[in-house]
């Protein structure tokens, strides 16, 4: 199972993503992990990835889709993956299409953890909180949000147009949440 969460921050996909790796017996690939990983291994990606941020600029999209082409080359892969944090703009789904087809591993399901604006503001503050952060004011977060909103449609719309977007409510207790995308997920492992 080829598998892309979506979601806006505070909407649980980590915590889903962690469950859902056990569930599948497949990787949980997060973009970010797998940055900081390439960098302190020193791989030619990392090396270039690192002179990038040095500057204090953002890491190109040919890098990030090079680490993740890598990643799936490995054979714990073979099975399959869940993607968390990537696409997160229309140019990377249009890449990463490309790049699994190519590789004979075309993304089977993406699935949206929908949660209401308030209720992200809520949980995103309320963390913040708890780790002493106050780079996350109900305001900072609402802009982040409005961001990810316009950034992310199009993404949504690429997986609705190719028949592979479902939508999850994403409130409700952990084990809620995950039968449910376990559900909305079961045709397509049946299929596959």
């Amino acid at each position: 199972m080829r598998l892309v969460l979506l979601g806006a921050p505070g909407s649980g996909k980590g915590t889903q993503a962690a469950r859902l790796k056990e569930h599948l017996q497949v990787p949980h690939i997060s973009t970010g992990d797998l940055l900081r990983a390439e960098v302190a291994a020193g791989s030619p990606l990392g090396l270039e990835a690192k002179e990038v941020m040095a500057r204090g600029e953002l890491v190109s999209d040919a890098i990030l889709l090079g680490m993740l082409e890598d990643r799936f080359s490995r054979p714990d892969t073979a099975g399959g993956f869940i993607l968390d944090g990537y696409p997160r703009n229309l140019a990377q789904a249009d890449a990463l299409d490309v790049l699994l087809k190519r590789i004979g591993q075309p993304m089977d399901a993406a699935v949206q953890l929908d949660v209401a604006t308030e209720l992200l503001v809520e949980r995103i503050a309320g963390r913040a909180a708890a780790e002493g952060r106050a780079d996350d004011s109900p305001e900072s977060v609402r802009t982040r949000l409005k961001v990810y909103d316009s950034q992310t449609a199009p993404v949504i719309e690429f997986y609705r147009t190719h028949g592979q977007l479902t939508v999850v409510d994403g409130v409700g207790t952990l084990d809620e949440v995950f039968t449910r995308i376990i559900e909305a997920i079961a045709p397509v492992r049946e299929v596959g």
